[in-house]
């Protein structure tokens, strides 16, 4: 288990629109940056926004993140945006 300080860049909650913007350090080699947002279409509707990048902060991390694949980093999110989809359906 470990343990991360996330730091609140952004927070917005109205009605019609709920946003935040997170950021932390994960294991000491990637600076990571994440946005959500929630945007109401219509009164069945939302759109889900997600967006984010990884940084790295060392030698390590960049090297991780040059030999990482484009098509591994977009299974990921793609993994991620379909558990939030199976998640608003229940």
């Amino acid at each position: 288990m470990e343990t991360y300080i996330v730091e609140t860049l952004a927070y917005e909650d109205k009605p019609d629109r709920k946003h935040k913007q997170i950021a932390f350090l994960l294991g000491k080699a990637f600076e990571i940056n994440l946005s959500f947002t929630l945007e109401k279409v219509d009164e069945t509707h939302t759109r889900f926004i997600y967006a984010g990048h990884n940084k790295g902060v060392n030698f390590v991390g960049r090297a991780m993140l040059k030999l990482g694949s484009e098509k591994s980093n977009n299974k990921v999110v793609q993994e991620y945006m379909d558990r939030v989809e199976a998640e608003s359906m229940k």
